[in-house]
C-alpha cells in the first residue's frame, strides 16, 4: 500500500467497514433500515442514542439492538463506540475541532470525557485478552512497542514499566530509522505492540504488517483498526480515544497499557520483585530520584505482659496504657 492510496482504495471506507460486517444472509427489512441510516447519516448516528436512531430508522429500540448484534457487537453502545471512532477518523483535525465545541468549561468537559472513556473501557475490556497479551510478552524473546506522535507517551510508559517488571521490552518512538532497525531484527520469537488512534500513523501500520510477515505476534491497541492493521494483528484491543478538542485523548490508552503491565507483573511475582529490587539499587547508586525511601525500621514485637492494676490485669481504660510510663 502506498502513502497516496485513499481509504476507499484500501477498503477502509466507512461503508466498506459496515458492509463487511453483514451476516451472509443479510439483514431483514427493519435491520436494513437501521443500516441505511448508519450509512447515509453517520454523523447523526455517531452521536445518537438508541431511541434517536430508532426514530430515524422508523423502527423500535429492540430492532436497533438486534441489528447491532447482527453486525457482531453486543449492542448499540458497542457499535456506536466504533462507529463514532471511524466517523471521526475520516475527518481532518479542523473538522474534528468543529465537532467538539463543548458547552461550559473546556477543562471540565475534557475531564468528564476522560472519566466516561475509562468507565467505558472498564466495562468492555476483556480481562482474558489483556492476559493473552501479557503472556505473549512474557514468553517472547523481545517485545517492541511502536507508537508515534503524541501516542509515543503511551508507548514509552508501556515499555518503561514492562522493562522494570523484568521483561525485554523497548519502545520504537524515535523516527523511521529507529523503527525500521527495530522491525528488521524481529523474528517469530518476538512480539510487536502497535499503538495508534484516530487516523492511524502509516508507519505504525507498516511496522505491524512487516512484523506479521516475519512471523512476529502482533497486538494492536487502537480506537478503530483499519483493515490493514486488523489483518496484521493477532488481536486488537479497542480503546476509546475521543477527546473534546482537535486531538485524541490518551487517558484510556494509558489505563489500558497499565492494565497489561499489571497483568504482566502478576505472572511471575518473583521475577518482577527481583527486577524492581535491582532497578531500585541502581537508582540509588546513580542518585536518580529526588526523594529516597525511608530506611526500613526493625519494629520490636509488642509486649503482651499485663500492666499491674487493681486486679493484676492490664489497665485498658487508662489513657496512658499504650504510651510511655
Amino acid at each position: 500500500m502506498t502513502r497516496t492510496e485513499s481509504a476507499k482504495d484500501t477498503g477502509d471506507g466507512f461503508e466498506d467497514w459496515l458492509r463487511a460486517r453483514l451476516p451472509e444472509r443479510g439483514l431483514r427489512s427493519k435491520g436494513a433500515a437501521v443500516l441505511e441510516v448508519l450509512l447515509t447519516q453517520p454523523r447523526r448516528a455517531s452521536f445518537a442514542t438508541s431511541a434517536e436512531l430508532a426514530t430515524l430508522a422508523g423502527v423500535n429500540i429492540a430492532t436497533v439492538t438486534r441489528t447491532a448484534q447482527a453486525l457482531g457487537f453486543t449492542g448499540w453502545p458497542a457499535l456506536q463506540q466504533e462507529l463514532r471512532a471511524r466517523y471521526l477518523s475520516a475527518l481532518s483535525a479542523p473538522e474534528v475541532a468543529a465537532e467538539h465545541r463543548p458547552t461550559g468549561a473546556p477543562a471540565t468537559a475534557s475531564l468528564r470525557r476522560d472519566l466516561d472513556s475509562v468507565a467505558l473501557l472498564t466495562r468492555r475490556l476483556d480481562p482474558a485478552a489483556v492476559r493473552r497479551i501479557a503472556e505473549a510478552i512474557a514468553g517472547a524473546r523481545h517485545t517492541v512497542v511502536v507508537a508515534d506522535g503524541s501516542y509515543a507517551a503511551t508507548g514509552l510508559a508501556f515499555a518503561h514499566n514492562a522493562r522494570l517488571a523484568g521483561y525485554d521490552v523497548t519502545a520504537a518512538t524515535s523516527g523511521p530509522a529507529h523503527l525500521a532497525n527495530a522491525v528488521s531484527a524481529l523474528t517469530d520469537r518476538d512480539v510487536l505492540i502497535a499503538i495508534s488512534f484516530w487516523r492511524l500513523y502509516q508507519s505504525t501500520v507498516l511496522a505491524a504488517q512487516e512484523a506479521h510477515a516475519r512471523g512476529t505476534r502482533v497486538f494492536a491497541l487502537t480506537d478503530a483498526a483499519s483493515p490493514a492493521l486488523a489483518d496484521a494483528a493477532d488481536e486488537v484491543l479497542l480503546i476509546p480515544a475521543e477527546g473534546v478538542a482537535f486531538f485524541p485523548s490518551l487517558t484510556a490508552g494509558m489505563a489500558a497499557v497499565q492494565a497489561v503491565v499489571a497483568e504482566l507483573a502478576a505472572l511471575d511475582p518473583d521475577r518482577t520483585r527481583h527486577a524492581i529490587e535491582a532497578a531500585e539499587a541502581q537508582w540509588d547508586r546513580f542518585g536518580v530520584l529526588h526523594r529516597s525511601p525511608r530506611p526500613r525500621e526493625r519494629l520490636a514485637a509488642p509486649s503482651h505482659r499485663p500492666r499491674p492494676g487493681g486486679d493484676g490485669s492490664a489497665d485498658a481504660a487508662s489513657p496512658h496504657a499504650a504510651g510511655p510510663q
